[in-house]
């Protein structure tokens, strides 16, 4: 969900600047949620870039042109951090703040198997392609998203599941002819 003292979340900005830089990336978490129909507000984005050096690089570009920090959990303070491929590989899990928004990145998506994650590039051979903002963007699939929030089974991942629950009965529905 995010942390609600952020700058407010400019996606389209920070989808355009993702393009332009020609960054690869998969969206998940709750904004891949919302992409796909669910209602609940979510503060920041959840991405899972491509792991190659040149991607890492151009997603470090891409990050320093937007001013980021590394925001770390509990902290008031940002730290400022080299951002290139070799200290984005460090970690597993971070948060960016940046003038556009938070930026968490994340290496992928827990599964259902106990410390397994789905990264890139399973999630991409998943995800759907939108068309958001003048930038095509991969979203996680909608049992992706569902997998990764009972796996980490956060508050706000339970309460997010119902609807999320409902949203993939809804489409399946749809795409058997059924309504």
């Amino acid at each position: 969900m995010g942390d609600p003292d952020a700058p407010p979340l400019q996606s389209a900005e920070l989808f355009r600047l993702l393009g332009r830089h020609g960054v690869h990336y998969v969206v998940v978490g709750g904004l891949a949620g919302t992409v796909h129909g669910a209602t609940r507000v979510t503060f920041d984005i959840d991405l899972v870039p491509a792991r190659s050096d040149e991607n890492l690089e151009r997603l470090g570009a891409a990050l320093r042109e937007c001013g980021a920090q590394l925001h770390m959990r509990g902290e008031t303070d940002l730290v400022a951090f080299p951002i290139d491929a070799a200290s984005l590989r460090e970690f597993e899990v971070s948060t960016w703040r940046t003038s556009l928004g938070d930026v968490d990145l994340i290496v992928g998506t827990p599964t259902a198997r106990r410390g397994t994650f789905a990264g890139y590039e399973t999630l991409a051979t998943r995800a759907q392609r939108r068309e958001v903002f003048g930038v095509t963007i991969l979203v996680a699939d909608l049992d992706d998203v569902i997998e990764s929030k009972q796996a980490l089974a956060r508050e706000a991942d339970l309460v997010a599941l119902p609807e999320l629950y409902r949203l993939r009965d809804r489409l399946a529905n749809e795409s058997d002819g059924r309504d």
